[in-house]
């Protein structure tokens, strides 16, 4: 069975379309016009092994708020989309990953429940080209937000922002491929014991 999402949203600030595949072999064609968001969006897919396709049109005009925001929302919607019933997938996924002097912990648990806990160090600097650092958490807010999913993101230390930033996203797609993956050992098996995800 095909696990794919497709979103498509369009508001007076931004028209975005995401389309991803679960099962993909991490292809990524990103355009938001926010190169470093790009660039995160690209460690996404090719560490989460998911063919993601965005196109966002947004008023960057204005800042890149809006675009960046609306992109997460859709992923989001996207991600919950091609899960569907989640029958047979591990449900938990957990990675941590370095980049040079900075490390990120990341937990999943695909839980049909929306919840986020994030920290990073505080003295980052505010800018990367045009991406202001302090949306890193508002892309994981929405993303979770529209996922409905339990996310816990920890960076206990680094000093590059760059780097800060990117092994978020990387240990991101590394735990959501983790809690994604079909478990072959419950095949036909919804992970809860309640009987609904």
């Amino acid at each position: 069975m095909s696990r794919v999402g497709r979103v498509e949203r369009t508001t007076k600030e931004t028209s975005v379309l995401v389309e991803i595949d679960l099962d993909g072999s991490g292809k990524v064609e990103v355009s938001t016009g926010v190169g470093f968001y790009d660039h995160m969006l690209d460690q996404l897919g090719r560490h989460g092994l998911f063919d993601l396709t965005v196109k966002t049109e947004g008023d960057l005009h204005i800042d890149s708020h809006h675009t960046i925001e609306d992109t997460a929302l859709a992923l989001g919607a996207a991600f919950k989309q091609a899960l569907g019933d989640k029958v047979g997938i591990y449900r938990f996924g957990n990675c941590t990953v370095p980049l040079d002097e900075s490390l990120a912990q990341v937990t999943v648990d695909l839980s049909g429940r929306p919840y986020l806990v994030h920290t990073e160090p505080e003295n980052m600097a505010p800018m990367i080209g045009e991406y202001d650092t302090t949306m890193t958490r508002h892309i994981l807010e929405s993303f979770v937000a529209q996922a409905q999913i339990a996310l816990h993101v920890h960076v206990p230390y680094g000093r590059n922002a760059h780097h800060i930033v990117e092994c978020q996203f990387k240990a991101l797609a590394r735990a959501l491929r983790y809690a994604s993956e079909r478990d072959p050992r419950a095949a036909g098996i919804l992970p809860s014991t309640k009987g609904a995800l």
